[in-house]
């Protein structure tokens, strides 16, 4: 647990204060390897979040599998972390499609015939503006990625955590999901949605001794976030409400979800932890 609470650099820039992970440069694994011998499974990994965390997982000793809707995006990380002698694995996975799905497990169980921990962080928003005016097929597509994805991916990783004597999910939301965004509607409703997702499958799979909780990060910079104008827009009025200072790096999430992996972890379920400079719960 020591891990999460690492010193961490500081470098001041104007008004902000913005971490520099020394992590982010690391070319080594870490000495203290505490998912040395694991399997991970990340979706949505070429970038962002999804890329720190599966850099964090590989450097605490566990093989990763990266994943994402391109190709081209995969071969690139791939080849980023075994340059820093990283052991991972890639494939294109659309999460919507039931084969693409099938296929990221399989892939998966190449390297040890096992699955330890599923990361679920693909998400998706094709739509800016009205909730109500959305389409049906907005609504679709963005509660197949977001929410039912993780899901029916789960039920078929399931069978193989359990051969290995238990395991941890990791779904990831969302700060809208507590704090929601205008004109954001159907994104905020799906990641609303993964909060009770995580709690029906914690209570579900304890028996079976697999432990499930949520990220929920506030605004962090990755191009998912910065592309939609109103988040980052969102900081001073965060500031004076919350006193949220600046935005989040993603690799301020990716310690949490080693911690949450890990054995440290090993009596913590059903929890949606927030990652965002403020917490909306008391």
């Amino acid at each position: 647990m020591a891990a999460i609470f690492r010193p961490i650099p500081w470098a001041f820039r104007g008004s902000l204060c913005l971490p520099l992970s020394a992590r982010r440069f690391s070319k080594t694994v870490d000495e203290n390897r505490s998912l040395a011998g694991k399997v991970a499974v990340i979706t949505g990994s070429t970038r962002g979040i999804g890329f720190a965390i599966a850099r964090r997982l590989a450097q605490d000793g566990a093989h990763v599998v990266i994943s994402s809707r391109k190709q081209e995006n995969v071969d690139e990380a791939v080849t980023i972390l075994k340059e820093e002698g990283l052991s991972v694995t890639g494939t294109m996975c659309h999460v919507g499609k039931a084969e693409d799905r099938q296929h990221l497990v399989t892939t998966a169980l190449k390297h040890s015939g096992g699955i330890d921990f599923l990361v679920c962080v693909a998400g998706v928003n094709p739509l800016v503006g009205s909730t109500l005016g959305a389409s049906e097929q907005i609504w679709d597509k963005i509660l197949d990625v977001n929410v039912k994805s993780p899901a029916l991916l789960l039920s078929k990783v399931l069978p193989y955590m359990e051969n290995r004597r238990g395991g941890s999910v990791v779904l990831v939301s969302s700060g809208v999901a507590y704090v929601p965004v205008p004109k954001l509607g159907v994104y905020n409703t799906s990641k609303t949605a993964l909060l009770g997702l995580c709690k029906s499958l914690a209570m579900e799979l304890a028996p079976k001794g697999i432990r499930v909780n949520c990220l929920v990060p506030g605004i962090i910079k990755t191009d998912f976030s910065l592309r939609e104008k109103t988040m980052p827009n969102m900081l001073p009025d965060m500031n004076k409400i919350f006193g949220v200072q600046r935005l989040g790096e993603p690799e301020e999430c990716a310690g949490l979800v080693s911690f949450l992996c890990s054995s440290d972890a090993s009596y913590i379920t059903g929890e949606n932890i927030m990652v965002a400079g403020f917490s909306s719960k008391l």
